[in-house]
């Protein structure tokens, strides 16, 4: 294939050089890339189609799981195009903007995600442990302002990281081994100091994460509580079978957020391909996987999929 026409040269440009060391088994590997992809894609969608089209859905629970659907479809679409790009068409070209807006939406769409859940397990806490004003806390309207602040806080958040490093001057070698740009490669690559932008992210790291986790776990262990002075026995399997849903996608996330990291910090016996394709199969499975737990787990949603999907006789 024709290798698309690239200035390494030119300050603006980099170039994703894809998986390092398995460049001639690209075409291979785009096969499982592009089929998670149309998989997430398909899940997301439907659901966002069927609680659309049930208007018995319409509650807040529901909503909330749309408001992770759509960051489960933007995740792998700022990502897998271009990679797929590089793997059949050896496009490899990016240029510093479009380098910094990927860099922000993916990091802006992560902290989203997190905040959603911080969001379903304060639903749950309330569902389950104080159901007689359910309502009055969490309307449909109520979700629509979180889900605001959510998207706001995010973009505050994240918005200093690209602002930050399109003041930097990059160093001769364009070469971003990835498929993708992340912070920890574009700090490598400044000449300028950066010490202030890595702490920063650092924090936010720390306060992320740190936040949000402490006010899951806070949610749960009250839901916890609870549930163990629940006496009736279906009511008490009811409330268990909710919270492992919702425990189930916590545990994928934040998986997903916390190891990249760490093989970063600490996994200097990784090869550099294993990294690539462990970032890249962090942004594909669970966007795949997230909608398919709660379907199968939730059996409300799962006959409103069924009467969608299913042929009727």
């Amino acid at each position: 294939m024709a290798a698309f026409n690239l200035t390494p040269s030119d300050p603006s440009t980099f170039i994703l050089m894809g998986i390092p060391g398995l460049e001639a088994a690209h075409i291979w590997i785009s096969i499982p890339f592009s089929t998670f992809y149309i998989i997430s894609l398909l899940a997301n969608f439907t659901l966002l189609s069927v609680v659309g089209k049930e208007h018995t859905l319409h509650k807040p629970m529901y909503l909330l799981l749309c408001m992770l659907a759509l960051t489960d479809i933007a995740t792998p679409t700022l990502v897998v195009p271009k990679a797929l790009g590089i793997f059949w068409f050896n496009l490899k070209g990016i240029t510093l903007a479009g380098c910094l807006t990927q860099m922000f939406f993916l990091h802006m769409v992560s902290v989203m995600h997190s905040a959603t859940l911080v969001t379903m397990a304060f639903d749950r806490y309330v569902a389950i442990c104080n159901p007689l004003r359910y309502a009055t806390i969490l309307s449909n309207a109520q979700i629509a302002k979180l889900g605001l602040v959510c998207l706001i806080r995010a973009v505050l958040f994240i918005l200093p990281l690209p602002v930050f490093m399109s003041q930097q001057s990059f160093c001769a070698n364009h070469n971003i081994p990835h498929t993708q740009c992340n912070c920890a490669t574009l700090y490598k690559m400044a000449c300028g100091d950066i010490t202030v932008i890595k702490i920063y992210t650092l924090m936010l790291l720390a306060v992320n994460l740190g936040f949000d986790l402490t006010l899951i776990a806070l949610s749960y262990g009250l839901i916890i509580r609870t549930v163990l002075r629940i006496s009736s026995k279906d009511a008490h399997e009811k409330a268990l079978n909710t919270c492992t849903t919702h425990f189930c996608l916590m545990v994928i996330y934040y998986t997903r957020s916390i190891f990249p990291n760490l093989t970063y910090l600490f996994g200097l016996g990784i090869a550099p391909h294993v990294h690539v394709i462990l970032d890249d199969l962090y942004l594909l499975i669970p966007p795949m996987l997230n909608p398919i737990i709660y379907g199968v787990r939730t059996k409300e949603l799962r006959d409103k999929v069924g009467k969608y999907t299913c042929c009727k006789r």
